[in-house]
């Protein structure tokens, strides 16, 4: 059998690893196999963030409209359970930017759901 010795095929795949573990903190950045291991975990990482981040947002939009309700007196369930029955089709990052930067108009849409 003839000896392989993958060479340049080897040194790309290895220098990849490296490249995306620069940044990393001590050995994690500079030997090949701890490298290899923390760039997995950091793709890892990475995928779950992208989902948690979406959770996060939400989360933000909602407390905002909260925020915003609380002055004029209107829970935050009812609000959303009277958009959907008057068929206003906004959704929540929306209300919150409405609550943030436009703040007459959100109270016009409250008054115009709660009469």
């Amino acid at each position: 059998m003839v000896r392989v010795k993958r060479g340049n095929v080897a040194r790309k795949r290895r220098n990849k690893i490296l490249n995306r573990a620069k940044g990393f903190r001590g050995s994690h950045s500079l030997l090949f196999r701890t490298a290899n291991q923390q760039v997995m975990k950091a793709l890892i990482y990475a995928y779950t963030g992208r989902k948690q981040k979406k959770r996060q947002f939400r989360k933000i939009w909602i407390t905002r409209i909260n925020a915003a309700l609380f002055s004029l007196d209107v829970k935050y369930n009812i609000f959303i359970n009277l958009l959907k029955k008057s068929n206003i089709n906004l959704n929540r990052k929306m209300l919150s930017q409405l609550a943030i930067l436009d703040p007459t108009t959100f109270n016009k849409i409250v008054k115009q759901i709660t009469i």
